[in-house]
């Protein structure tokens, strides 16, 4: 466990700004780039000005407005533990500026600002630094002291940078400035150089002592050795910038790459895996959320789609192409269903194709062939779609290949865990074509506010129950889990062992299950189906 686990990022970065040891914070940007710079062991971040700016694609000169600035620190936060101090430039206007500031900094798990002494809207420090003014010296104390009073948090830490040397007024106005903000409340003090050497930065602290915790940016004195700032009893060094600047350079080389060579051989080596980036947007976190809330089973089932039949009630529209392949509003029935599925997670659907097979050949499906169909019935095919499955046992939602249906029924199939699954239609005598299917029903209960909710079964199936005992009719969904899907194999195989049932249906499966007391849970439905058995069906399923 981390020593930091349940201290604040304000207590951390308190730690860090009074530790007797020289401590290091890294540059970041953004919420990937403050990740990277966590995971690389730093214990704190700067959430640079120049470098949020820079990202978003514009100047470091307050074109980016406090509150998008915000947006982005909030994105920071939550992808990190670690404490971040923010370039706060300016404070982004006056006192009263600095309060609203400071107090949603502390919402969002900020751990401390810094603010310079320059006028708003602010300049790089480093674009001619010494023709930039300097904010008033009592103005700016009264900022910090407005800062320190709308914290709420006690450990919330405001540094406050000192320009003089930036700005060409040299070291006696440096420390002017640097005991007026401490007197002011200011926690630690920035003594900013643009020199490449340290000599005003450690000129700066040999003068100041030990008053309060000295921050330094090494950017232009880059060279200098580290222990000379430790052996000075500098509190903390800013590494500023170097995450953007890593990244400009790298992506400015892949894209010159990409446009020279047209190809990917050249980079994909030298660039991070995908599964990398994944890995930092925490993409396992995601998938243990989707389990753990997400509806169960729709991703890991399968569909098998009994399509081998002609649908000679269509006449002409089937004389050249299977009833499956009929076109609705200008796409064939399957892809209407094919459709239907995917938009629950079901991808491996398997197509029992038979007559004029050729003509169904829709892309990234399994096909199975049943070139006896005219000679034998649905339960032929079913036998074979099964026995074609290969690799881990899934659940498997089998349906016919002329059922238009509503997404939420495949849904709701795999959302329940019983064996064996059906869906019953309680609104049967609006269906055109119900007795097609064979398959009226009585159920336990019959569809009613008692049964949401209710465990439901089914009692009876066939063409002749008597009309009181109705409950609905069978709408061609079955649902099985892998168990009843190698039990219901074993009751087709005997079934087919007889002649006469060699043109059995779905129907005659479900009663020979009855016959055995198998259960089969039902859901009910009212409508959100259609059964195109007709020209008239063909029509209306255009307003499906």
């Amino acid at each position: 466990m981390s020593s930091t686990a349940g201290i604040s990022q304000s207590h951390q970065f308190r730690k860090l700004l009074l530790s007797e040891e020289l401590e290091f914070i890294c540059e970041a940007h953004n919420g990937l780039s403050a990740k990277i710079v966590q995971e690389a062991g730093f214990r704190g971040i700067w959430a640079s000005g120049l470098s949020i700016s820079a990202q978003f694609g514009v100047r470091d000169n307050n074109e980016a407005s406090w509150t998008q600035i915000l947006e982005n620190l909030e994105f920071m936060s939550d992808a990190t533990t670690i404490p971040i101090l923010l370039d706060g430039d300016t404070g982004y206007g006056n006192f009263n500026n600095m309060q609203r500031l400071v107090r949603k900094l502390e919402q969002r798990r900020i751990a401390a600002v810094c603010i310079e002494d320059k006028l708003f809207p602010k300049t790089n420090s480093f674009i001619k630094g010494n023709a930039q003014p300097m904010a008033d010296m009592q103005e700016f104390c009264g900022k910090i002291k407005a800062g320190k009073d709308a914290q709420t948090d006690p450990n919330f830490s405001i540094i406050a940078r000192v320009e003089a040397f930036i700005c060409g007024w040299g070291l006696a106005e440096a420390l002017r400035r640097a005991e007026a903000y401490h007197q002011a409340g200011a926690d630690g003090i920035l003594i900013h150089s643009a020199l490449s050497v340290p000599d005003e930065i450690l000129s700066f602290k040999q003068e100041w002592g030990n008053r309060c915790p000295v921050v330094i940016v090494p950017t232009k004195y880059y060279a200098t050795p580290t222990d000379v700032f430790r052996q000075h009893g500098f509190s903390i060094v800013i590494w500023a910038n170097h995450m953007l600047r890593t990244a400009v350079a790298a992506m400015q080389k892949t894209a010159r790459t990409l446009k020279e060579d047209e190809h990917l051989l050249s980079i994909e080596d030298k660039v991070a895996p995908v599964s990398e980036i994944f890995r930092l947007q925490n993409a396992a976190e995601l998938q243990e959320a989707e389990d753990r809330y997400l509806p169960k089973g729709a991703e890991d089932t399968c569909a098998i789609v009994l399509a081998a039949s002609r649908g000679k009630e269509l006449g002409e529209l089937t004389e050249q192409l299977p009833k499956t392949m009929v076109n609705i509003q200008g796409t064939p029935i399957l892809s209407h269903i094919v459709d239907a599925y995917n938009a629950v997670g079901i991808k491996d659907i398997v197509v029992v194709r038979g007559y004029k097979k050729e003509a169904v050949n829709l892309p990234n499906l399994t096909y199975v062939d049943n070139d006896d169909f005219a000679d034998t019935g649905e339960l032929d095919s079913l036998l074979k779609a099964l026995r074609s499955r290969k690799g881990p046992a899934q659940s498997t939602v089998i349906s016919y290949g002329d059922v238009l249906f509503n997404k939420y029924i495949p849904q709701s199939l795999c959302q329940e865990t019983d064996d064996c699954v059906i869906f019953v239609d309680s609104n049967w005598q609006e269906q055109s074509s119900y007795a097609r299917l064979g398959g009226f029903t009585e159920c336990t209960i019959p569809n009613s506010r008692r049964a949401f909710n209710a465990k439901i079964y089914l009692k009876q199936l066939g063409d002749k129950l008597p009309k009181e005992s109705i409950h609905g009719v069978w709408m061609g969904f079955l649902k099985v889990s892998p168990s009843a899907a190698t039990f219901i194999t074993g009751i087709i195989v005997e079934m087919l062992a007889k002649p006469t049932n060699r043109k059995a249906g779905i129907p005659q499966l479900l009663q020979e299950l009855l016959k055995r007391q198998y259960p089969i849970r039902v859901l009910y439905t009212a409508g959100h189906w259609l059964d195109i058995n007709s020209i008239e069906d063909v029509v209306q399923a255009g307003n499906f």
